[in-house]
């Protein structure tokens, strides 16, 4: 059986040095499958967007999770599952509204998980995603 190849995602409206200086990739196209890494609230040139303001932080994750899918040579509709991990519940409902501008046509499903602190004290949300992209 023929090996698959994958290819690394790496959009240029995200901060390919802060990826390539922590050893991953913003997304894996394996075969038809995507996987997104944890979007987080990063500005193209690798500066935090929205500190201490979760609607403003959830709508740069939900940017840059569109510029992975659609580097991939896909839309949002291509989602079909995501992981949502917040610093504190009290976000769930902000990144929830904010979520309903992005995603217009099936929802996909979500798991939301509270991790506190995250990776970073400035991040309050990130959100991880997989997509099936068209051949």
């Amino acid at each position: 059986m023929p090996r698959r190849r994958r290819r690394r995602i790496m959009p240029a409206s995200l901060p390919g040095e802060i990826a390539d200086n922590n050893a991953y990739s913003f997304g894996v196209l394996d075969g038809q499958t995507l996987h997104v890494s944890g979007m987080v609230a990063f500005a193209p040139d690798g500066t935090y967007v929205g500190i201490g303001d979760v609607h403003a932080q959830a709508a740069q994750v939900f940017e840059n999770l569109t510029a992975v899918v659609e580097a991939a040579g896909g839309t949002l509709d291509d989602v079909v599952s995501t992981t949502t991990f917040l610093a504190a519940v009290e976000y769930a409902a902000a990144v929830g509204s904010v979520r309903k501008r992005y995603f217009t046509g099936p929802v996909p499903p979500t798991s939301t998980v509270v991790v506190a602190p995250m990776a970073r004290e400035q991040f309050l949300v990130e959100v991880a995603a997989i997509a099936h992209i068209p051949g």
